[in-house]
């Protein structure tokens, strides 16, 4: 008793001076009971206590916590498998100098505040937490920073308020809903012998667990249910959860060149692209009404074979099902309209960067969904690697730790427990709208696909598995002893399930065909946008620049700002809207016609050329203020946020939203144009081809800034001829535009093609130095009248038309150069000279080239000019194009930098100096042969 009391007095004077597991004590519990309120000591049992018995409490309490934090060591959560039977010291009694009679002496309440009735002592403390903390479900939460959520959990874990109590029938229809996997999965390894389906088997309780997270978000009235998943399992998802039919699956299977199984009338109401893709890739949707008669939307997305970049597309997809944007300022989201949940692989979810990136934009304010229920598919290796090749961590999961994440592990054997899972991570994602992870502990039965052999590379665990039973299996034995059902009641489900698939099967037609058809692009692609009228009257420009420049009473913008923002006003007295302008005025006027917007990127809400300043900055309070969401007359909201450093994430973000909210016209805006290549998965595999293989629109709008100003690689180059290289089929517009005005008209198209058919993505090739330069900006009358014009004719130039002998086309910057170039050189004679800027790359102008060509019947050199190496930017594109248009007494030329590894030098001097040979060389009529 002394001791205790000298360690309270020293802990009253300062906590860190008492051991920590006494620290605990006395912050939980207080005074020791026998110190009155007066400090005198009181009679009872307390008083016999000795130092001895106060040091088994005090390790007692520290085996508590030590199974709190770390029972999930010894958790029963492998069902095959070396770390099958797990020994901890960190929960072992024994490591603490605990016998079994030393904590039966210890009443529960003195280690277990708030210890069930049925609890009596120490002992009884540690079976029980263990049975929570270390069976065939555990869990991890104390990296989580928040008191309220860690307690919540603690206490839900601890008193088993989410624990699955099913009755007999309920019981029942959990074993049919596994059958159904599980006979699904052999009915189609035996009838489809060979092919790939990415079977379920191992963690088949995968199916339940979603449909029981779908009832419960439709008993909430939630609107969509998002989802994300690679191949494991896929089909099995797209049968059981989003009722894609039976036949139209196997039909999919079908392998006979000269025969197609036709499912029945009913089940082909699902639209692909016109290129297709494998089965394993395809999304699917479907409506799902419960007892309350509301309807719920189930989206699970299209994803390619790269995994995991299809988590921020899901996320992106969930925000914009949130979003309002009916309205002036930001979008408000209503985070329980929508939920995401993402299914991971376990070698996938630790190894693939893109999943860090998805996760760090989970509490942002301008990417946070509400929290995305994460289930790792955990299958124990990934294709042929163990995960003691493939990871740093004790558990796949452990990445999500770095972002306090809670983390469930369960074994996928149990389903009750399993169940228990979800309920757990659905409350807490409706309570605390924050990310949580179920680690679903399974195997995979085959290889990685079906042709896969896995014995050769993982013996011991594949002998294992052999011999271990089917999930299936496992619960119906448990229900067995139970007397939940008979053995014989098991045998004859199991015959139902089969039969029940080979009927659907048998019921199936085969259609004889010569060849296949193959499907044909959307007219609407295959039609150009030319028609389409951007321009806006003088009076509403007029009122919405005036608007534009408003700033709230007592705002405080930094001074040389408020100056520069000061010259927009006088933008339209002077007769030249600059870039900065030109593009503010087509953001206000998109807004005005009823089409929200939403732009993101590093820098974006200044811009990182300092040009766009959508968001103000009060220099004496810090407030913000964005002159777009307080424009008269607009009913469309304004998203414009900095993104963090993230390229992949983030545009893969932007596509999803863009593809869940076509009438949305949505911006990413790389820092800098070459930054565009981190996401080149996103780039090639959703936004370049999205519409083809999956029949996915989108007409979001990326802008990169692309030209060469001497500030070397990675600091100049856009890679436009990766666009060009991608461009087939009307898949993109790709365009490098030189006026304030082209740039208004080109985003006002983009945003009248938004959910019609036609609609398709745009890359912009956006200036840097030119955001300034006056050559760049436009007379009003530009944006009053016409509309965006593919190719721009260079003034004062080829107005002798027998006497041109060059036409030179080219694009983007270098063409400002080439202005500039002429003017100096004024009094030279041009008369053998035209000049075009081709604005729209992609689709070619070619129509519209050969009629401008037409009127120069005399010209003898059609040369292409770029300020990118020879093996980039367009030439490659547009010398096939050229080479169509021009006569057989014409030549094609090439003028620009030579073929490089490095998109350009890190020199400025030499950059200038090769600059300035390029123009030379453009000025300059050549005698014959390939320029260089």
């Amino acid at each position: 008793m002394g001791y205790v009391e000298e360690q309270y007095e020293q802990f009253l004077e300062d906590p860190d001076l008492v051991d920590p597991s006494l620290k605990d004590i006395f912050r939980e519990y207080g005074a020791p009971e026998w110190i009155s309120p007066g400090g005198t000591t009181q009679p009872g049992e307390a008083q016999e206590l000795s130092d001895g018995d106060v040091q088994k409490i005090s390790a007692t309490m520290k085996l508590v916590e030590a199974i709190r934090r770390h029972g999930h060591l010894e958790a029963n959560i492998y069902p095959v498998g070396r770390k099958k039977d797990r020994y901890s010291p960190l929960v072992d009694p024994k490591n603490y100098g605990l016998s079994d009679e030393d904590l039966r002496s210890i009443p529960a309440r003195w280690v277990w505040k708030n210890a069930p009735s049925n609890v009596n002592n120490a002992l009884d403390v540690v079976k029980t937490l263990k049975s929570r903390y270390a069976g065939k479900i555990s869990f991890e939460f104390y990296h989580v920073h928040d008191d309220q959520e860690r307690e919540w959990l603690q206490q839900n874990v601890e008193t088993g308020n989410f624990n699955v109590t099913l009755n007999p029938e309920e019981k029942k229809e959990l074993l049919q809903n596994i059958a159904e996997v599980e006979g699904f999965e052999q009915f189609l390894g035996k009838t489809f012998v060979g092919q790939k389906r990415f079977s379920i088997e191992g963690l088949d309780v995968m199916v339940p667990m979603l449909n029981r997270l779908v009832h419960e978000a439709n008993n909430d009235s939630v609107e969509h249910v998002l989802m994300g998943m690679a191949h494991r399992g896929r089909l099995n998802v797209l049968a059981h959860v989003l009722g894609k039919p039976y036949d139209l699956i196997f039909s999919e299977f079908h392998s006979s060149p000269d025969k197609e199984l036709i499912p029945s009338e009913g089940s082909t109401g699902i639209n692909y692209g016109w290129t297709g893709d494998v089965k394993y890739h395809f999304g699917a949707d479907r409506d799902i009404k419960g007892k309350n008669e509301k309807s719920t939307h189930v989206t699970l997305a299209h994803n390619p074979s790269h995994l995991e970049f299809v988590n921020p597309i899901v996320e992106g997809y969930t925000r914009a099902a949130q979003d309002d944007r009916t309205h002036s300022g930001y979008a408000e989201p209503d985070l329980n309209k929508a939920f995401t949940i993402s299914i991971h692989g376990d070698a996938a979810f630790i190894g693939e960067g893109v999943v860090a990136e998805t996760l760090n934009l989970s509490r942002l304010r301008g990417y946070h969904t509400g929290g995305t229920i994460h289930i790792i598919a955990n299958n124990l290796v990934g294709f042929t690697t163990n995960n003691t090749d493939g990871r740093s961590t004790t558990y796949a999961s452990d990445l999500a730790k770095g972002f306090e994440i809670p983390v469930v592990h369960v074994n996928a054997d149990d389903p009750e427990a399993c169940l228990t899972a979800v309920n757990l991570v659905y409350e807490y994602r409706k309570k605390f709208h924050k990310d949580i992870l179920i680690d679903l502990v399974g195997y995979r039965r085959y290889g990685h696909n079906e042709m896969d052999e896995p014995r050769s590379t993982q013996p011991y665990l594949y002998q294992n598995i052999d011999e271990h039973e089917s999930a299936l299996h496992v619960y119906a034995q448990s229900l067995v002893e139970e007397g939940v059902i008979s053995e014989d009641e098991f045998k004859q489900l199991k015959k139902d399930v089969s039969k029940k698939f080979k009927s659907i099967y048998e019921s199936m037609k085969e259609d004889e065909q010569d060849e296949p058809e193959e499907a044909a692009v959307p007219e609407a692609l295959t039609n150009g946008l030319e028609e389409i009228e951007t321009a806006v009257p003088l009076e509403t420009l007029e009122e919405l620049n005036e608007n534009l420049l408003k700033r709230p009473e007592g705002f405080n913008v930094f001074k040389k700002l408020e100056r520069i923002l000061k010259k927009r006003a006088k933008g339209f007295e002077e007769g030249k809207i600059d870039w900065s302008l030109g593009e503010a005025l087509a953001f206000a006027t998109i807004l005005k016609d009823g089409t929200p917007i939403r732009i993101t990127g590093q820098d974006t809400e200044r811009g990182t050329f300092a040009h766009r300043h959508a968001v103000l900055h009060d220099v004496e309070t810090e407030e913000t203020y964005s002159p777009f969401h307080d424009l008269a007359g607009v009913h469309a909201s304004f998203d414009v946020y900095n993104s963090p450093l993230s390229e992949i994430g983030v545009l893969g973000f932007e596509y999803g939203y863009s593809v869940q909210s076509p009438e949305t016209l949505v911006f990413w805006e790389a820092q800098f144009g070459d930054f565009a290549n981190t996401g080149q998965v996103i780039l090639d595999q959703f936004i370049a081809a999205g519409r083809a293989k999956w029949g996915q629109k989108s007409n979001m709008v990326l802008l990169l800034p692309h030209g060469y100003e001497g500030q070397g690689p990675e600091h100049s180059s856009a890679r436009l001829e990766r666009f060009l290289q991608l461009s087939a089929e009307n898949n993109f517009t790709v365009a490098n535009v030189t006026s304030s005005a082209q740039f208004f008209h080109l985003l006002r198209r983009q945003a009248a093609i938004g959910g019609k058919d036609s609609a398709r993505p745009l890359v912009v090739m956006t200036p840097k130095s030119l955001l300034r330069n006056p050559r760049v900006a436009a007379a009003p009358s530009e944006f009053t009248e016409g509309k965006f014009n593919p190719v721009v004719e260079q003034k004062n130039l080829g107005t002798k038309k027998t006497k041109v002998k060059r036409v030179v086309l080219g694009s983007g910057k270098i063409m400002v150069d080439l202005d500039e170039a002429l003017d100096e050189r004024r009094g030279e004679d041009f008369d053998w000279l035209h000049v075009l800027r081709v604005e729209q790359i992609y689709p070619f102008p070619a129509e519209q080239i050969k009629g401008i060509l037409a009127r120069y019947k005399n010209a003898e050199e059609i040369v292409w000019v770029q300020e990118e190496p020879r093996n980039a930017g367009s030439w490659d594109f547009v010398k096939e194009e050229l080479q169509k248009l021009v006569k057989d007494s014409q030549t094609v030329k090439y003028i620009g930098r030579p073929r490089r590894s490095a998109p350009s030098v890190g020199e400025p001097n030499i950059h200038k100096a090769e600059q300035s040979k390029i123009i030379n060389q453009t000025l300059k009529l050549s005698k014959g042969g390939d320029s260089q």
